[in-house]
């Protein structure tokens, strides 16, 4: 059966704090109808600073979704690894993990906009050498034993919930990614459909004497939105997801490679390109694809109009998976 997967990341151009807020409520709503109707995970993520109020604090979001449903993943894909102090994060991700019972993952990737840097004071230059640390030392920190850390010895409690910790992935596009997931044993989550850079993985686990998996996007990976009437969506809604590609856009230079990365300056460029799709659940189920994203408030996307989407997916597409 399809991976299911909803996705939130909370843009709104030109949002008032009523209205944002109102967009939050939504979105925890929408978890909680996706949770009772069988979706597998809820996806956010992390960027700071953007003018259309893009999620910056996806761990106070996935404690909120966690707290509204009682199946559901929360996936955090991704944390920007160097931003964040490492004690306190893995004391956020072990109390996140208690009071899920182990239902959070966390991709943690590297990022790719410096001036999120600027924005926190952090050097641009280190971040390979500030993610190195970051993943060491959460690791260690999670055994609830005293260790080492910048010159002090420290001790991080609780322990997390999961055995022997909360699920962690290294995620990224570049071959330092996967050599540094492969050290540490621990799972890679390309960020785009990457058979060699998996091959290249699985050869550093070797080399390390590690163990490890990966968990890479397929080679179609669109994101979705359900609709009746696919052609009005599209005349109505679809500078929403234009919106949305050309932020992306904007961010991802011609290195950064991504499953969510569009060329299309027009809607109708956008809608012939296939990242996004709108689909009737008919169309969805032929789609035969092994994950399913829907992403029912792209761009900023009006909140009647998302819970329409969301509704046909739970109740024209879900159902019919399984046979």
């Amino acid at each position: 059966m399809p991976v299911s997967v909803v996705r939130f990341n909370l843009v709104e151009p030109g949002a008032t704090p009523a209205s944002l807020s109102a967009r939050y409520r939504a979105a925890l709503e929408m978890a909680a109808y996706a949770d009772e109707h069988g979706v597998a995970t809820v996806q956010t993520e992390e960027h700071h600073g953007a003018a259309n109020n893009w999620l910056p604090s996806p761990f106070a979001f996935a404690g909120a979704v966690l707290g509204a449903t009682r199946r559901l993943a929360v996936t955090v894909s991704a944390v920007i690894g160097p931003l964040h102090d490492p004690l306190r994060l893995a004391e956020d991700i072990a109390v996140l993990d208690l009071l899920s019972g182990g239902r959070l993952v966390t991709v943690v990737g590297i990022g790719y906009r410096p001036e999120e840097y600027d924005h926190f004071g952090v050097e641009w230059k280190q971040r390979g050498r500030l993610q190195d640390e970051l993943l060491e030392t959460v690791l260690k920190a999670w055994t609830g034993e005293e260790f080492s850390y910048r010159g002090r010895t420290v001790r991080v409690t609780p322990r997390p919930y999961s055995d022997p910790h909360p699920l962690l992935l290294v995620g990224g596009s570049s071959r330092a990614a996967a050599r540094r997931a492969a050290r540490l044993g621990l799972p890679f989550f390309p960020s785009a459909h990457l058979p060699e850079l998996e091959a290249y993985y699985k050869e550093r686990l070797v080399e390390y004497g590690t163990e490890g998996w990966t968990m890479m996007p397929g080679a179609v990976t669109p994101l979705l939105h359900l609709a009746e009437d696919p052609d009005r969506t599209w005349a109505e809604y679809g500078e929403h997801f234009l919106h949305e590609a050309r932020t992306y856009a904007s961010w991802q230079s011609g290195s950064v490679r991504s499953a969510v990365k569009s060329a299309a300056t027009s809607v109708a460029e956008l809608r012939a390109e296939g990242v996004y799709r709108v689909l009737t659940p008919d169309a969805c189920v032929a789609l035969g694809l092994d994950s399913l994203v829907l992403h029912p408030l792209a761009g900023g996307m009006p909140l009647e109009e998302g819970w329409r989407s969301l509704r046909l997916f739970c109740d024209g597409v879900l159902p019919r998976l399984g046979a």
